[in-house]
């Protein structure tokens, strides 16, 4: 019986594990109100285990640069979700997912290429992302057609989408460089997994409403990501990723108590 060496074993725990973390989470989204699933979804459930084992294979200026493509990448994903809310008030899953995908690839590559600036890319999602949350809020009020079944597949297909996604980046890591890293590391694998199986099931202005909600959810993942790229070097990567983390957890159950408290806005 032949071993696996250790590099493909680690690699098989990192897949796991990361599928493991991003099938719990979505699952528990499909069962939860519009707001609630928004905010369990936009949480680093996939990209926090990738920036995890990115940490331990590369040093603290690595997880720095990774983390400022990781800004870019959620303001295209912050895209997707926009074309995606639009699309879905009309259109099937497979056309409006193919729309909001339409809308994310140029947004990453043209904020990849176009390189900007930490400040820059700060403005934009501390200073858009509010404004496009204000703008959707008329899509926010859907409820589903009918109570969500999981299909059969559902579980399997998206652990393997997963696993797939995390197997790619930390592989890659050293050859496509940290600013690659951290704009694939935030792939909108959540969001997609979401659409294809709560859309056939509860309708496109239900599933639109949960990603319509996340806006805010993203403009705090944003922030996080900005936090990590400042401290990463000063305060070490694994300092520096724990207080993203907080900082993500804290912004989404503030926004929680928020909508708690003004139920009207929600």
């Amino acid at each position: 019986m032949t071993l696996l060496d250790p590099e493909t074993t680690f690699l098989i725990v990192k897949m796991l594990t990361t599928a493991g973390f991003v099938v719990a989470a979505s699952l528990f989204a499909e069962k939860a109100g519009p707001l609630a699933a928004a905010l369990v979804a936009t949480l680093p459930v996939s990209a926090g285990p990738i920036y995890f084992f990115l940490a331990m294979e590369h040093p603290d200026s690595f997880i720095s640069d990774a983390a400022l493509g990781s800004i870019g990448s959620n303001l295209a994903t912050t895209g997707f979700s926009v074309a995606y809310v639009l699309a879905a008030q009309r259109w099937g899953a497979l056309p409006a997912l193919g729309l909001a995908f339409f809308a994310w690839a140029p947004i990453l590559f043209g904020l990849r290429f176009a390189n900007l600036p930490f400040v820059v890319l700060m403005g934009l999602t501390l200073g858009a992302l509010p404004l496009l949350h204000i703008w959707l809020k008329r899509h926010l009020a859907a409820r589903p057609l009918r109570p969500p079944r999981l299909a059969w597949y559902a579980i399997p297909v998206r652990a393997a989408f997963v696993a797939t996604l995390v197997g790619t980046v930390t592989s890659l890591s050293l050859q496509i460089g940290p600013r690659w890293s951290g704009f694939f590391a935030t792939f909108p694998v959540v969001l997609s997994s979401l659409i294809m199986f709560l859309h056939p099931r509860i309708g496109g202005p239900a599933t639109a409403a949960i990603l319509g909600s996340g806006i805010l959810g993203l403009m705090g993942f944003g922030f996080a990501l900005g936090v990590v790229h400042l401290t990463a070097v000063p305060m070490g990567k694994w300092g520096a990723l724990s207080l993203g983390l907080g900082i993500c957890v804290a912004w989404n159950l503030g926004i929680a108590t928020l909508a708690r408290r003004r139920p009207r806005a929600v």
